[in-house]
């Protein structure tokens, strides 16, 4: 059976729970305590060097890291990502844009104001990240207007990738209800089947308030 190392409150690891679900594809969870340094471990960093979740590891014991990596491997010969070879470059482009431009925003942000971290970094640095959270929103919703789906006709995995900080930015105090079209491309996600609706606060770690090792 795979396993998914995980950690809860991370919504890179919930990119990867939603694609599971939505494929229905049994699998064990391994709960790695990154503030607490789990990640790095010797053993850990076998798995991924970054220390960082989620990975997985396959029957045959072969590891994987990376969220979009992991949403590629498991989304192939699915729905969730086309065969074509320009469709797969889209949904790639998509990828990219989200590890450039929607974690290190929106989900930096996110992080920060949801265990404390804000009052601890310049205020210049939290006001770039704030400003390059609704950029990031204004390209969606500018994109999202034209089309129903980010990377083609049909959800996908890069449709998942970018939901899983987007729909949750109002956790760092960023107005998603002056961005309609991404507000209703959330709301079609949601009505997917199998979709995965639990995802959880940093508050259920009280190590989360302390800097990464």
């Amino acid at each position: 059976m795979l396993t998914l190392y995980d950690y809860l409150p991370s919504q890179n690891a919930y990119k990867v729970r939603l694609l599971l679900s939505h494929l229905q594809l049994p699998y064990r969870t391994e709960i790695i305590s990154i503030f607490e340094g789990e990640g790095q471990r010797p053993e850990y960093l076998a798995i991924n060097p970054t220390g960082a979740v989620p990975a997985i590891r396959l029957e045959d014991g072969r590891v994987l890291a990376e969220s979009a990596a992991i949403l590629v491997f498991l989304a192939e010969g699915t729905p969730y990502l086309p065969d074509d070879r320009f469709a797969r470059a889209k949904v790639l482009q998509w990828l990219s844009f989200e590890g450039d431009y929607v974690q290190s925003t929106i989900g930096t942000l996110r992080h920060w104001t949801m265990t404390g971290k804000l009052a601890r970094r310049p205020a210049a640095l939290v006001e770039a990240k704030r400003k390059g959270s609704l950029k990031t929103l204004a390209i969606l919703d500018r994109e999202l207007s034209q089309r129903t789906w980010l990377a083609g006709p049909a959800y996908g995995i890069a449709d998942i990738a970018v939901f899983a900080y987007v729909h949750r930015a109002e956790e760092a105090d960023l107005p998603l209800s002056d961005h309609p079209h991404v507000t209703a491309w959330i709301d079609r996600v949601r009505s997917q089947p199998r979709f995965l609706a639990e995802t959880f606060p940093y508050s259920i770690d009280p190590h989360s308030v302390n800097e990464l090792p």
